[in-house]
């Protein structure tokens, strides 16, 4: 096992950069999710951690050693990538045993037919056989090893690829968008297979992905990045309940958070979209502020008023024990966009006119420069909202 420091690393691509002065600290046995859209260097940054890109600043260290110039076999790092890599004309025992054979027979003791006579190669092959079998039996595939690639499902060539990894031991596993390939329903199946294996293992884990879902229900931390810089690092339901920035409120949650552009008036009042809302005192007067609104923070009231989002409702989807209510309000840009729970929530029609209201408390208020501007009794408005998303 080992913990991970990166430090202020950047990387640039002629006169595009890529990676901003990244610093981050992984612990040991730590199961860490790098989160953010296409472009944002995520990826660049597993390959530097990897060895397989170079930084052109910063360093990183693995455990207690820097590994700046070291190649990417001395690491004791194991990749899983985004295809998989398997090499088709092989089959599932060749694939899983390659990485051993790379470590444990020199150049001689690899030849297809010559090898196999020199002294020492047979019982070498048969400890790997012996290694490869056990792996294979713990990821369920032991009755797949003498298949080939083309012969397998997408899941099952992603338990191969993590077990092609899992055989040599290492200290860190690092994970490319693994499950990007696979249904939505096989998704879900492996992002508990992989959660299982960090348990067991107890390695540390750096996954990369940009979907949400992965990153919340799998990790430990997530870090959210986005144009090549770290914006937040916290478990997963912080980064939700309490983001510090508002791009990250924005990329974080489905429906996506809404944002309604307020200014402050006198008694810590916020007016938007013809409405006003209790915000914090240490918004200054005639402050423009951006109020974010998670979809399940609405409640249904009976009339407008304070705290209280008035409009024509424009659509209604139907998701089971959930309704999302897109509701026009004068003064908005964009629908707003309510998660109700059915079981709760009235009969709600097109064309009706909704009355929504927010507690002062669910409001993430954001200055101009998207900025988190926090109240004074922040801590406890973050533990409602945590209970309130666990319920």
């Amino acid at each position: 096992m080992a913990a991970i420091t990166i430090e202020k690393i950047e990387r640039t691509f002629g006169a595009t950069t890529v990676l901003r002065h990244v610093s981050l600290e992984i612990a040991d046995g730590e199961f860490l999710t790098l989160l953010g859209p296409s472009g944002c260097g995520k990826s660049t940054l597993l390959r530097i951690l990897a060895g397989l890109d170079v930084q052109t600043g910063g360093s990183v260290a693995i455990g207690d050693r820097v590994v700046d110039g070291v190649r990417p076999k001395r690491r004791d790092v194991a990749m899983v990538f985004q295809s998989y890599a398997l090499y088709p004309h092989m089959t599932v025992q060749e694939n899983m045993s390659v990485p051993l054979r790379m470590r444990r027979l020199n150049g001689w003791q690899r030849l297809p037919l010559l090898g196999r006579l020199l002294p020492g190669t047979k019982a070498v092959h048969a400890a790997i056989e012996i290694e490869v079998m056990r792996t294979a039996k713990a990821l369920g595939i032991g009755h797949l090893l003498a298949r080939k690639p083309g012969q397998l499902s997408g899941g099952q060539r992603q338990r191969v690829a993590v077990g092609r990894a899992m055989v040599r031991q290492p200290a860190v596993f690092l994970m490319d968008e693994p499950l990007s390939n696979l249904d939505a329903k096989l998704r879900v199946q492996m992002r508990a297979e992989i959660k299982e294996l960090h348990k067991r293992l107890g390695v540390t884990f750096v996954y990369v992905t940009h979907d949400q879902s992965e990153a919340v229900t799998m990790s430990d931390r997530v870090a959210v990045m986005l144009d090549g810089e770290l914006l937040q690092v916290a478990p997963p339901q912080e980064i939700y309940a309490d983001p510090d920035d508002r791009r990250v409120a924005e990329f974080i949650g489905a429906p996506k958070i809404n944002m309604l552009e307020a200014r402050v008036r006198d008694g810590g009042v916020a007016e938007t979209a013809g409405t006003s809302f209790s915000v914090s005192p240490e918004a200054s007067l005639g402050t423009g502020l951006a109020l974010g609104i998670r979809p399940e923070a609405f409640h249904v009231v009976e009339a407008g008023g304070h705290n209280v989002l008035t409009g024509a409702v424009r659509l209604v989807e139907h998701m089971g024990s959930d309704l999302f209510v897109h509701l026009d309000v004068p003064g908005t840009d964009h629908p707003v966009i309510a998660r109700l729970l059915a079981e709760r929530a009235p009969q709600i029609a097109s064309g009706q006119t909704l009355h929504l209201g927010v507690k002062p408390e669910r409001l993430l208020l954001f200055t101009a420069d998207g900025k988190r501007l926090r109240p004074k009794n922040h801590a406890t408005a973050i533990v409602v909202q945590m209970k309130e998303r666990q319920q």
